[in-house]
């Protein structure tokens, strides 16, 4: 007997790090390489958050009661609506998380806020603790946006401990790494899926 197939869930990824050779980033290509090899029911589609300016309530327009945003805001907000789930590569910045990344949560959160309701999850790679002091303070702003976190499993990458974990471009090079990955992105689909069941 023939089962009807899952669906296919958008994951918007968003990587806190500006920087092309990011690490962060590196962790968002080896996800969407790992749902290409071997989990057919998600696709990745990565957010650039690098051209948003700068949250300015002067930006916004509002016109007949109706809020507008520039061209490149309004691009990233309808992206997140669109999204079935959200993935967030979050880097550590003076123990916290790092600054385009607030900037990106900040505008998708004006007027209707784009994440509320939306499943998440987070990775990280950084020195120390991989990160795991952004992953937390991103989760306590996510209680105020609405999101809705997996809790299990978590992955901080410490990227600067040996064996070598990503290249000199920032690629994932470590097969255990990715094999974490694709349980963070199936406990995602899970969460996502069992979700929109419930509305």
């Amino acid at each position: 007997m023939e089962t009807a197939a899952e669906p296919i869930l958008r994951v918007a990824a968003v990587c806190g790090s500006i920087r092309k050779a990011s690490f962060n980033r590196g962790l968002l290509r080896a996800a969407a390489e790992v749902c290409e090899e071997s989990i057919p029911g998600l696709r990745i589609d990565h957010l650039d958050i690098s051209d948003l300016p700068l949250m300015n309530p002067d930006l916004e327009i509002v016109t007949d009661g109706v809020k507008s945003f520039p061209p490149v805001v309004e691009a990233f907000r309808d992206k997140v609506r669109q999204a079935d789930c959200i993935l967030f590569a979050a880097p550590e910045y003076n123990y916290s998380i790092a600054s385009p990344l607030k900037n990106a949560l900040d505008w998708a959160s004006r007027g209707k806020n784009c994440w509320a309701d939306k499943p998440a999850a987070i990775v990280s790679a950084g020195g120390g603790f991989g990160g795991g002091r952004s992953q937390y303070h991103l989760r306590q702003v996510g209680v105020f946006l609405d999101l809705h976190f997996i809790n299990k499993p978590e992955l901080f990458v410490p990227a600067f401990q040996p064996p070598p974990k990503f290249d000199s471009d920032g690629n994932v090079i470590d097969a255990e790494i990715r094999e974490e990955l694709k349980h963070v992105l199936l406990s995602l689909q899970a969460f996502t899926l069992r979700l929109q069941k419930k509305e």
